[in-house]
């Protein structure tokens, strides 16, 4: 046989050994402090994570040991059953860190919402027993869990972030943060993980989208389309260009807007166990009030018509409560992205710009307005006061 070939196949065999050997060590043959051993153990393929089980057929439980290492004192490590969905969202969360007083706090946290702190709670099944330690740089969570019944396979996520004066943070948003999910069976002892960048990405894309379309049409175009109603009419010259100008700028936030909602819906059908009730609740009241406000301008009667003043009610106070509503909605939407504290920034910068626009608009129609009305009393009092009866004009 070829030296070349025998060098290279000895060289492999020593590499195989060393690998097989490290997960070994990492994983079945770990020796944890309290002597405690499990049937089972994987290693996880991201965030150097290790899951230690054992399962107990007669009363449908688990012990668990969840090991994380290359985590710093100050770090806080979860790791989560997801029963409906394969991210956060509905993920039932065992977790610890290292709290003020130095101890280590272990806890179960259910999320319900992207925008999450991990506060305590209880979790959609039983958790009798939890625990943690940190020893020599791994951060390790003993619980048993009550699995619910009639199943044994289920969606796993595990993640990791900083403690800052005392409130755990947010966790990295890239790179094996998005891809620590996957799934374990506590029967077969088979787990999968690592191949939710992809879905992770993918969703967070649609978020993004979700939130710029909503945020300029009912955020920005909206209130835009209120400002030249209001404003531009007060000049003689913008007649009729003011009208037209509103309806194009609100036609097309609606048009955008529905878009924007759409995508909502998409995104609410994805993310099983998602509870953003207030953001969808008033995503859909502006749905039927911008739709109602699109064909009231269908029965819009003339200006003469004894009715046209009952419309005009109708239309500015629903006009003024999608405007209200988007705004607030806009800003719930913003705490959905997590993270995205730069977008809202620039919102919160563009709002001030409208509301001081809009004010010196106000004061300037109201000064328009004064004059002529002052004006106009003038000439009905001397209505020929510049006539030609008389030498002081008087009629």
């Amino acid at each position: 046989m070829d030296n070349k070939l025998l060098t290279s196949l000895f060289f492999s065999s020593i590499l195989l050994t060393l690998a097989t050997s490290s997960y070994a060590q990492n994983c079945p043959s770990h020796q944890f402090t309290s002597n405690n051993v499990f049937a089972t153990c994987n290693s996880l393929p991201v965030l150097n994570s290790f899951l230690h089980w054992t399962y107990h057929t007669a009363n449908h439980t688990v012990d668990i040991a969840y090991r994380h290492g290359n985590v710093a004192n100050s770090d806080w490590v979860a790791w989560a059953l997801n029963l409906g969905g394969q991210g956060m969202v509905g993920a039932q969360c065992l977790v610890a860190f290292r709290n003020s007083s130095g101890q280590i706090h272990a806890y179960t946290s259910p999320i319900t919402g992207y925008q999450t702190q991990l506060r305590e709670g209880s979790l959609s099944f039983g958790v009798p027993r939890i625990s943690a330690e940190f020893v020599n740089g791994e951060m390790i969570i003993f619980a048993t869990l009550e699995l619910p019944s009639g199943r044994t396979n289920f969606n796993q996520v595990w993640q990791n972030g900083q403690v800052s004066g005392g409130a755990l943070q947010i966790h990295g948003q890239t790179g094996d943060n998005i891809r620590s999910t996957g799934t374990v069976d506590f029967f077969s002892g088979q787990t999968s993980g690592g191949t939710g960048g992809v879905s992770a990405s993918s969703r967070q894309r649609r978020r993004n989208v979700h939130g710029v379309l909503n945020a300029i049409s009912w955020g920005v175009m909206m209130p835009m389309g209120a400002i030249f109603a209001r404003y531009l009419k007060t000049f003689k010259s913008a007649n009729p260009a003011w009208f037209y100008l509103h309806a194009a700028c609100q036609t097309a936030a609606y048009a955008v807007g529905v878009a924007g909602w759409g995508t909502g819906l998409k995104l609410g059908s994805d993310s099983a166990g998602i509870t953003y009730t207030t953001h969808r609740n008033i995503g859909i009241t502006l749905f039927c009030l911008g739709t109602l406000q699109v064909f009231a301008l269908l029965l819009r009667p003339k200006p003469d018509h004894k009715y046209r003043l009952y419309w005009n009610i109708y239309h500015h106070v629903t006009g003024y409560t999608v405007i209200i509503l988007s705004i607030i909605n806009v800003f719930e939407g913003f705490d959905a992205l997590n993270g995205q504290k730069n977008w809202k920034r620039a919102y919160i910068g563009v709002i001030i710009c409208l509301g001081a626009i809009a004010v010196l608009l106000e004061a300037i129609t109201w000064f328009i307005v004064i004059k002529r009305k002052k004006t106009s009393s003038v000439s009905d009092k001397y209505p020929q006061a510049n006539g030609t009866n008389g030498v002081n004009a008087y009629a």
